[in-house]
Formats: C-alpha cells, sequence, structure tokens
C-alpha cells in the first residue's frame, strides 16, 4: 500500500469488495472493485484517478481534454466520512466528500446484492457554500479498470437502431484508443472513447451499456446506466490504465446543466457495474475474445473454420477466463435482484400479440374473434389487441391521446372482444402509447399548454404527436384517468405501452436547461409507472419503444417485459434474439415469433425457435394454418412453458461468439442447473456444419436431445467432451433451426 494512504475504506461482502483509498494530496479513488475477495498485491500503479467527477463553468478540467476525467472540482474532493449497512438482502456504501473551494459536497451511494458481483452507484451532490454553483457534469461512477498492459484490453458496446437493436461488438481497445507512449509526456491522454444517446430513446443508438474485458487474464467490467433518457459513458487511457466514467446528462452532449442554490442538492442518475475477475475465480480457459476475432477474419469462410481458430487460439492460452460470460451472470443475478416484485415474474404467461405480420394495425370485431379462439387453443395466456383499437377513422396516427374505443371496429363495443379473451381464460390486454397526443386528438385543446414539453413557448411537436410533461398535474391526471378507466371498466390487465417518438433535448418550462426540464421529466415518468403498479400491482406493463428504442433499466426494472424488437423478416430477427441476454434479462425478452399459413415447416420452426429461449412473444394468423402447422406452433408453445421455471434461474451464454448482424449460423445458450438449453439457427448461405464451443461442458459426457421439433429429422451434432466442442451438421435446406438440450450424463 502507498505509503501516503491515511485510510482505506473495505466495503462488500462475499460476493464483491470494493477498496477506496484515501489520501491528504490527492483525490478519493476506487482501488478496487472485486467479485469475492481482492487479489493480496495491487494489480495496478497507483490508482489517482477522482472516485467523483464535477464539472462546473468556472473551473472546468485540472487539465485540458475532451474527457470527464480529472476535473477540478473532482480533484479537489476530500474524504469526509462514511457508513456502511445492510437490509433486505443489500448491502449500502455512502462516502462522503467535500472540496471546500467550490463549497461542494458530494456522498457517493455504492449498493450492492448479498452474493453478487455487482454494485450500484449513484452521487448525490450539494451547495453548502454561500453562492450559486452551475453544474455541466456529474459521474455516477469513476474507476481506472486495473490491468497490467491497457493493450490488452477489448472494448464491449452495442450499435442499436430501429429493426437492428442490441448489435453488440467485442473490438481491442486500442483501435479506438491507441498506444501514445503517455509515460514519456507524464500526463494522462486527452482523447476518449465515448458513446451517447439523444432525447428520451435511451437506446435508440447504442445500448445504454458497455464493457473492458481483459484478454490475458479474463477481468471484466459490464455496466449499464439505469437511465429512460440521455446518458454518456467514457472510457481512455491515463498513466494509471484505463479509465470508466460513467454519467447520465450533460452540457456537452444534452444541453442539461442544473444551478445549484446553496443548501440545494442534485442526485446523478443510478448505474450498475457487473465484476469478473477471470482465473482468479477458478474458471477454464475461454476462447470468446479469439472467436470473436476470428469470426471476422479474412479468409475465414464459415464458423466452422472459426471455431476451429478459437480452439486452437484457447489452447494457446491466447484468451483469458471467460470473463465477458461471467460479468453477464453476474449482471443477471443483479438486475433479478433490482427488478420490482411483481406476479408476472414467477408466472410468465405466453402473450399473443395481433400486430407483427398479422393484423398491423387494423383489428376488427371480426378479424380478431376467430385469431382469440386459435391463440387460446395454441397455448396463449394473454392476448393483446396492438394498434388501431380506438381508430374510427382510419388515419389515427396524429389524433390519439383520448383511447376511447372504436365504435366502427367493433359494432358491438370493444368489450365483446375482451370478453370474448377473457372467456378462454386470458388476460386481456390493450396496445397504449400514453406520453403522446396527436395534434389533432380533442385532448390537445382539452389539456393546457402547460402539460406539454414546450421549447420558447412552443409545444413540442414530432411525427404529429405532441409530448405530455409528466411533472404537470393535468397531464398525470389524463393518463391516471385513462389507464384506471380500461382496467376497471374494461377488464384490462396488461398494457403494450409503446413509445414511438423522441422530443429531442428536452423542455424549457421550469427548468435551468433544456436537459434538465427533460430529466426531471424523465424522473416523473419514473414515478408515474410506479404509481399506476401501486393501484393496479397485478397489471402486466410492457416496456416497448418502436421495438427498443428505450431499453434500459430504468424502465424494466419497474417493467415486466420488453419487446426486443419491431423486426418483421424472420430471417433477420434471431440475432437480435440471441444479442438480447445481454442488454436485458432472459425471462424480459420479448422476442417475436410469427408462423404464417405461408410457411414451410422448417420455417415456422425457425421463426418459432426465436421466441422459446426468451418471453416467447407469439403472432401470426394461427386461423388459416393446416392442422400440422399448428401442432407445430403449439409443440414450441409446449417446450417454452416447460422452460420458463429453468428461464428464471438460467444465464446466457454465447457458442459462437456475440452474434454478428449477418452471422451464417447463429447460436444462444441458457445455462440453468445441470442442463444447457441451445437455440441454433442456420440462416441462408450457410455451411452444412458449424462448431460450438462450451468450455463449461469441457470433459464431460452429454447426452443431447433435439427438443423443437423433436419429430423433424435432418440435422446431428457430436460432441467431443476434450475440445469442449459440439459439431453441429443440417442437411435440410436452410433456413432451419432447432432447440438441444444438453444434459452431462
Amino acid at each position: 500500500m502507498p505509503a501516503d494512504v491515511v485510510e482505506t475504506v473495505r466495503w462488500g461482502h462475499t460476493g464483491l469488495t470494493a477498496v477506496v483509498e484515501i489520501h491528504p494530496d490527492r483525490p478519493v479513488s476506487l482501488r478496487e472493485l472485486s467479485a469475492g475477495a481482492p487479489p493480496a498485491a495491487p494489480a495496478q500503479p497507483l490508482v489517482d484517478q477522482p472516485l467523483v467527477e464535477v464539472l462546473v463553468p468556472g473551473e472546468g478540467r485540472a487539465r485540458a481534454s475532451q474527457r470527464l476525467s480529472d476535473t477540478a472540482v473532482g480533484r479537489r474532493l476530500r474524504y469526509a466520512g462514511c457508513e456502511q449497512s445492510s437490509a433486505d438482502g443489500w448491502h449500502e456504501l455512502r462516502i462522503r466528500l467535500r472540496d471546500e473551494a467550490s463549497g461542494l459536497d458530494a456522498e457517493v451511494t455504492m449498493r450492492s446484492p448479498d452474493g453478487v458481483p455487482a454494485v450500484q452507484t449513484q452521487v448525490r451532490v450539494t451547495n453548502s457554500g454561500e453562492n450559486p454553483v452551475p453544474l455541466l457534469a456529474v459521474t455516477s461512477f469513476a474507476a481506472v479498470f486495473p490491468t497490467e498492459r491497457v493493450s490488452d484490453l477489448d472494448l464491449l458496446y452495442a450499435d442499436s437502431e430501429w429493426l437492428g437493436e442490441s448489435r453488440w461488438a467485442r473490438r481491442p481497445l486500442a483501435g479506438h484508443v491507441p498506444d501514445l507512449d503517455l509515460r514519456e509526456h507524464g500526463q494522462h491522454g486527452k482523447g476518449t472513447f465515448a458513446l451517447t444517446s439523444q432525447g428520451t430513446w435511451s437506446s435508440g443508438r447504442h445500448v445504454p451499456m458497455g464493457g473492458l474485458t481483459d484478454r490475458a487474464t479474463g477481468r471484466t467490467w459490464l455496466w449499464q446506466i439505469e437511465h429512460n433518457g440521455p446518458w454518456r459513458w467514457e472510457t481512455g487511457e491515463r498513466l494509471d490504465g484505463a479509465y470508466v466514467a460513467l454519467s447520465g446528462p450533460t452540457d456537452l452532449d444534452h444541453q442539461w446543466n442544473e444551478l445549484l442554490a446553496p443548501g440545494e442538492s442534485f442526485t446523478t442518475v443510478p448505474v450498475a457495474i457487473a465484476v469478473w475477475d477471470g482465473t482468479r475465480n477458478g474458471d477454464s480457459a475461454d476462447a470468446g475474445a479469439a472467436r470473436d476475432r476470428a469470426k471476422n477474419a479474412e479468409g475465414a469462410a464459415d464458423a466452422k473454420s472459426a471455431g476451429r481458430a478459437a480452439g486452437a487460439a484457447s489452447v494457446a492460452g491466447a484468451a483469458g477466463a471467460a470473463g465477458v460470460e461471467g460479468a453477464v451472470a453476474a449482471l443477471t443475478a443483479y438486475r433479478r435482484a433490482l427488478v420490482r416484485p411483481h406476479p408476472d415474474r414467477a408466472a410468465l404467461p405466453l402473450v399473443f400479440n395481433d400486430y407483427m405480420n398479422t393484423l398491423m394495425g387494423d383489428p376488427t370485431t371480426a378479424k380478431l374473434l376467430p385469431l382469440i379462439d386459435a391463440a387460446a387453443a395454441a397455448g396463449a395466456q394473454v392476448f393483446c389487441v396492438d394498434a388501431g383499437w380506438y381508430d374510427d377513422g382510419g388515419d389515427w396516427w396524429d389524433s390519439v391521446g383520448e383511447w376511447l374505443p372504436s365504435q366502427t371496429r367493433f359494432p358491438h363495443g370493444l368489450e365483446e372482444v375482451l370478453a370474448r379473451i377473457a372467456s378462454h381464460g386470458m388476460t386481456p390486454g390493450l396496445w397504449l402509447e400514453p406520453e403522446v397526443i396527436g395534434v389533432r386528438s380533442p385532448m390537445a385543446e382539452k389539456l393546457p399548454d402547460a402539460a406539454f414539453l414546450q421549447r420558447g413557448g412552443v409545444r413540442l411537436a414530432e411525427h404529429g404527436r405532441h409530448h405530455l410533461d409528466l411533472r404537470h398535474p393535468a397531464a398525470v391526471a389524463h393518463l391516471d384517468q385513462v389507464v384506471d378507466r380500461l382496467v376497471e371498466e374494461l377488464g384490462v390487465g396488461y398494457f403494450k405501452l409503446d413509445y414511438n417518438i423522441n422530443p429531442g433535448a428536452g423542455t424549457d418550462v421550469d427548468a435551468t436547461s433544456v436537459g434538465a426540464g427533460l430529466l426531471a421529466h424523465n424522473r416523473a415518468h419514473l414515478a408515474w409507472l410506479e404509481s399506476v403498479l401501486d393501484r393496479h400491482p397485478h397489471l402486466v406493463l410492457e416496456n416497448c419503444g418502436s421495438g427498443a428504442m428505450r431499453m434500459d433499466y430504468a424502465m424494466l426494472s419497474r417493467l415486466q417485459l420488453q419487446s426486443t424488437s419491431d423486426q418483421q423478416d424472420f430471417l433477420r430477427y434471431p440475432p437480435i434474439a440471441v444479442a438480447a441476454p445481454l442488454s436485458m434479462l432472459p425471462e424480459q425478452a420479448a422476442n417475436w415469433a410469427y408462423p404464417q399459413p405461408g410457411m414451410t415447416a422448417e420455417e415456422i420452426a425457425f421463426t418459432m425457435c426465436t421466441g422459446i429461449l426468451g418471453r416467447l412473444y407469439l403472432s401470426g394468423d394461427l386461423p388459416r394454418m393446416t392442422p400440422e402447422q399448428l401442432a407445430l406452433v403449439e409443440e414450441g408453445v409446449r417446450l417454452h412453458k416447460s422452460l420458463r421455471a429453468a428461464l428464471l434461474r438460467a444465464t446466457p451464454c454465447w457458442p459462437l461468439g456475440l452474434p454478428g448482424w449477418d452471422d451464417p449460423w447463429l447460436a444462444l445458450g441458457l445455462r440453468a442447473d445441470e442442463a444447457t438449453h441451445l437455440a441454433i439457427w442456420r440462416r441462408p448461405g450457410a455451411g452444412d456444419t458449424t462448431v460450438l464451443y462450451l468450455p463449461h461442458l469441457a470433459g464431460r459426457d452429454l447426452a443431447a436431445e433435439i427438443a423443437y421439433p423433436a419429430a423433424a429429422d435432418g440435422w446431428a451434432c457430436s460432441w467431443n467432451p476434450g475440445a469442449a466442442e459440439l459439431t453441429v451438421t443440417a442437411t435440410v435446406p436452410a433456413p432451419s433451426a432447432r432447440v438441444l438440450h444438453l444434459r452431462p450424463l
């Protein structure tokens, strides 16, 4: 330990240890964040990254850069005390910091569920001085990732957009942050690799997550920003290693600033960091990094050759321990501890939705009644009537907002349709887009201007809709009336909450900045969702935002499931479904399966496999299917239902590496107890054979069973326990997919 350390704060539990160092002449810093106990010897040079970064206009950064690192206030914050506590299965550490020059106090709160190597952090800044202080940025987490060589690090991040969500990549950090030989200059770098979001589509460009993993050791951090609005994360090289800084909105990126009057406080958005310590946890070697590189290497014609390259790299020790999948397992356990208790979490009822590739927003009584009967026969437990149920005119996009059932679509009332759903024992559901009011809606005139997001005294409009400001009581009262009426008068027990516009930087009404106005609205929106569930504790709320444009754990810690995409091409959906368990809990990942009468048996099996290992989200024109086609759908539903208990315990693995958008073979594994459940897709253009790497089953004899479709032929597999490789061969033409069960003998 360095000689000038006057105190060390050590905190944690059996699954996690954090070590905070306190120095008289340097910032308080996070020395160690480990799964279990930290190593006996320091794993990195002296850490000098401030625990909290605060950017204010009067002082800015201590050294010129483009970073949210080494701010002037951050470098001056000194230790002022701490408290540790535990309750309800969570451990908590609060560290108080003080900057005498600015008068700002900071309190860092770290929370972690017992036994889980993950921590949630948040910072509250208070102005204890005599003058107002403008804030331009405040980090929720800032620390140095422990590594001996920054050149050994890989960066994890996910691009995302409508129809192409959760496109994860693993790339060498050096490709974004070059080796600058900083020690020759004795200074930290100035550049950074940063990802940000814009407006209220928190995952509209990138998933609000990221990670670093050390190829040499397997040491991995995987983080998520738990905010339903703007965010920023960044990483770069410092003299003491690679730093990570996570935050919500900032002035530079999101037009956010907050003026703190004396005595006022500001609290950052929460973030979470899952930790895996690689070989120190005793894991077997993992070829994940090598496999991801081999998949993209020139001359790797198919996944089989990639698998061979990865296997060779594993034997040579080029890849570290199972770091990424270990961190994902830790984050999965953390998410399960974080999410709001709800009856849906244990039941996981199967949802049929009439929209995707079926009614497409044009429901009527005549179309719905046979679909309801067929969905019930197939095994659905919830039937959701999607968009259009409120429309009398046929052009409803810019007239929504009252949410009154159509009289023309339902001659005997929507009640007839909902009663038919309930008569089958299914829960009636409706699509709802609560936060918007169409410019032609009667509610646009009934609600005051103050109930909407505004700029310069003008209501914001986007794609024919105004956006409610949920800080205003009239906006909240309107939505409460809508939800309570539909639940209490019509018996609705499920809402698909969609969100199809992005209002931009925010609102300048009653706010220091437009970004501050948006942040306050974001938080009011979360409070409204909690109030709805408090009043209706059995109501199930699906999170949807043009598919998954608002996929974050501010929303998913409160709502029960997440629509993973609006992708209508069943051949393009598998990479989204394969990546989904990295971005969310497997049991929250509502992956569409939309079998159609015009599909072959292999095509029906292909789209059903997309949903079976997640929260199967069923659609399709079932009434027009043949008995043989319906039997294939019903078989998939039965298998999914049999796996639901395992889904609640499962952790994901990727035997072909993280999925590429155009990969010809794709695979997702779910590990639950001794069993491993595999979904494997062969897309057009794929070779006949692929090799899956399953290191957690190395050295064990396996029983490999094709679980779906059970009676189909054309697929075969063989297991090599020494190499931990499952060779899969498909002789039926692509597209084709199977679900396999693997159990050690």
